[in-house]
């Protein structure tokens, strides 16, 4: 087994074809072929269904996804470590991110790392918490913004931001942010939320526990994307930090306003590996993140965060 054969066979993996593999790996199609026999007869098992319209991982496949991943990274944080001066604040980071952050930091924090430390290079993964959890229990990650609700023996937290859950809808709802709606008052309205166990939604479902109302999901979707598209679409209500849809917000797109009987708020922390060091690369850029989003809470880039971190 070696590395051009886990690029190959991730590549395959990405794209269900090996000849779209072959053209990003900038390599013909018979050495992509190749590539992936040889990796299967060193393993003993197929790797991929060869399928009518493309490439299925079958199980063994689906099981060494994660294992090449890992390896490839760990390559590109050694050739980062070993290229450049010892002296010089260098390597890769992988830094998590959630959907509902990564518009208001990832820009300011890429040119601040860029600014303070030319030798360290940013990677940033985006996912929901729960996936991000698990990338940063595996070392897919180095660090990761997660909810407060998520934990792990393996991760440490550290509080950094409060905020509101609030009631979003289309333009005609004319939700008002001076206006907080009681939870009862969107009984019988449908809603578009998560699925569980997501963080709001395990919020929402506890707060109808203890008030007793039933709400009416039309929808689940863990996209924040879809979950944005249909209340846009007018196919109901959901339940928001006012961060997640501040660009229609702003241009009026849609209209939001506070969640009331019982107010909810959530959490956004900072989680660390404690199975692992972390090193001062990463650390420098955790600090440069936190910088990063505190001033975006000053400006009220982040509206509505309250910041909890030192």
């Amino acid at each position: 087994m070696d590395f051009k054969q886990l690029r190959a066979f991730l590549a395959v993996a990405e794209t269900g074809n090996v000849t779209r593999a072959a053209d990003i790996l900038h390599l013909v199609q018979p050495a992509v072929s190749r590539q992936i026999r040889l990796l299967e007869e060193d393993v003993g098992a197929a790797l991929f269904e060869r399928e009518r319209y493309g490439m299925v991982l079958t199980d063994a496949g689906q099981a060494l996804v994660g294992y090449a991943r890992r390896a490839l990274l760990e390559l590109d944080r050694a050739r980062m470590e070993i290229g450049t001066s010892r002296s010089e604040i260098s390597g890769l980071v992988v830094l998590g991110l959630l959907p509902s952050t990564v518009d208001v930091v990832s820009a300011k924090l890429t040119a601040a790392v860029a600014k303070a430390y030319p030798g360290v290079r940013i990677r940033l993964a985006v996912g929901y918490a729960g996936t991000l959890l698990r990338w940063l229990e595996s070392g897919e990650v180095d660090a990761a913004l997660l909810y407060g609700a998520e934990r792990s023996p393996d991760v440490e937290t550290t509080p950094l931001v409060e905020e509101p859950l609030w009631v979003v809808g289309p333009e005609d709802a004319g939700l008002q942010k001076n206006r907080p709606v009681p939870l009862a008052e969107i009984v019988g309205r449908p809603l578009i939320l998560p699925s569980a166990p997501h963080g709001i939604r395990t919020l929402v479902e506890h707060a109808c526990a203890v008030k007793q109302v039933r709400l009416d999901v039309a929808v689940e979707t863990n996209a924040l994307s879809v979950q944005r598209a249909l209340v846009l679409g007018g196919h109901g209500l959901t339940i928001l930090p006012p961060i997640a849809v501040a660009e229609d917000l702003q241009a009026k797109r849609l209209t939001c306003a506070p969640l009331a009987d019982p107010a909810l708020f959530r959490s956004i922390v900072l989680g660390l590996p404690t199975n692992r060091p972390t090193g001062q690369h990463v650390q420098r850029t955790i600090e440069l993140l936190s910088q990063e989003m505190q001033r975006a809470i000053a400006s009220g880039a982040w509206l509505e965060g309250r910041w909890l971190g030192a």
